[in-house]
């Protein structure tokens, strides 16, 4: 895989991620977060740490998951390696702040990592037929 495909394929994924996982914050999880986790969040979003974060993390579900799929041809390979990354990624930060948050949610963890596993297991998969696409 060449540099320009890698790079056409980062910047198709993007938009992907955006998409999906704002409809998760924007639409089905506007309720869930504020009231368990209110008392620990910041009156103002930052940003520039929002953006860094989202951007690397896009690196590490096609490092992890697509280019993996893609050399096998295979999108359920896709599915189930973006779904893992999703599941530990998700997993290692709710339960890292489960053990050193005073008040961290339960409720949050579960439905958390749930969506973790299902936003990176359905972007992997989306950004895997853009890849092959692409080819």
């Amino acid at each position: 895989m060449t540099y320009s495909f890698l790079t056409k394929l980062y910047f198709l994924t993007v938009p992907v991620f955006f998409l999906v996982d704002m409809l998760w914050l924007g639409i089905i999880a506007k309720n869930l977060y504020r009231p368990r986790l209110g008392h620990l969040m910041s009156e103002d979003v930052n940003w520039t740490a929002a953006f860094i974060f989202y951007f690397l993390y896009i690196v590490g579900i096609l490092f992890f998951a697509v280019i993996p799929a893609l050399k096998e041809g295979n999108w359920q390979t896709a599915l189930t390696l973006g779904a893992a990354f999703g599941f530990f990624t998700y997993m290692t930060y709710d339960m890292t702040n489960l053990a050193t948050l005073r008040d961290w949610s339960v409720t949050v963890v579960v439905a958390d990592v749930i969506w973790g596993t299902v936003l990176c297991g359905s972007v992997a998969s989306i950004s895997f037929l853009i890849g092959d696409w692409l080819r």
